[in-house]
């Protein structure tokens, strides 16, 4: 009778090694299946959604699908050209103290590139603000349309008071693709329309008439056609913006010039000196103020 107990204990022991070998085994198949195929799956998001979109907004969707994966970075993005760059500390974010390590992308840094890459040259500079506000933007959504209209491409922005904090790009199908914080990687996200959710700008495929290229860093613009009028916006570097008008106002001198003349940049309600604009003292082909 022992020796029956026994064996039947040897035998229930075995089988219970051999469940527990085959869990194991299917564990580990699993754990070097699902994580292998994991960024595949992620990564087959991170396209063209809807149709309908011009082919430099398909192309700039494309290549901000290319980098699906690598770093939010603060500041990452802007430098001299378009491309990832290594980032900052941002002082109100703790979780940004490695992005002077990380080579990557902020929010406005992966659309730089995405419409560099899409369009050539260097169209959208600046940051979220600027680029939602540029003078490409052909048409523009407001929060209460919603992803309806929206084509793949479309310029997402999340802001309130007229600022802006965060851009993306639509993918369609109420996906878009973005860099959206310190700490995580490009990826492909819900679209979030609750919170601050500004609304959405659609780029031109080419810059309309009146489109010129600040130079300079650090540049102001003003409320008035005079430098102790109120600053409005700051270009940290080369912008792209369209001129309404120009007009001779106070004589300013900088980096070397003297000059009179003014420029209305009606996407930001303020005038900039015409020695930060690429061009003539006066700029052929642009009106004067009336």
């Amino acid at each position: 009778m022992r020796m029956r107990r026994t064996a039947t204990k040897a035998a229930v022991t075995a089988l219970m090694l051999l469940l527990t070998w085959a869990g194991s085994a299917g564990a580990t198949a699993a754990t070097a299946v699902t994580p292998a195929g994991a960024p595949r799956a992620a990564a087959a998001t991170c396209a063209v959604l809807a149709p309908g979109a011009s082919a430099t907004a398909e192309a700039a969707v494309r290549a901000a699908c290319e980098q699906i994966g690598v770093w939010y970075t603060w500041g990452g993005g802007h430098g001299p050209q378009p491309g990832p760059t290594y980032g900052q500390v941002d002082p109100s974010d703790p979780d940004s103290a490695h992005d002077p390590e990380r080579l990557g992308f902020d929010c406005s840094g992966l659309v730089r590139y995405a419409y560099a890459r899409a369009a050539g040259g260097d169209p959208l500079p600046g940051n979220a603000y600027h680029q939602f506000h540029a003078p490409q933007v052909s048409q523009r959504f407001t929060a209460a349309q919603g992803t309806g209209p929206l084509l793949a491409g479309d310029l997402l922005a999340w802001g309130s008071g007229g600022s802006v904090h965060h851009i993306a790009i639509y993918l369609g199908a109420g996906k878009m693709v973005e860099a959206r914080e310190s700490g995580t990687r490009i990826t492909v996200s819900d679209v979030r329309l609750g919170g601050d959710y500004a609304g959405a700008a659609r780029i031109a495929a080419s810059a309309g008439s009146g489109t010129f290229s600040t130079w300079g860093t650090d540049v102001w613009t003003h409320e008035e056609a005079s430098t102790s009028s109120p600053r409005v916006h700051r270009f940290p570097g080369p912008t792209t913006v369209r001129i309404e008008c120009q007009k001779h106002a106070e004589t300013v001198t900088a980096e070397g010039y003297t000059n009179d003349a003014w420029s209305y940049l009606p996407e930001y309600r303020a005038w900039i000196t015409n020695i930060y604009i690429r061009g003539g003292a006066w700029l052929d082909g642009v009106p004067t103020c009336r």
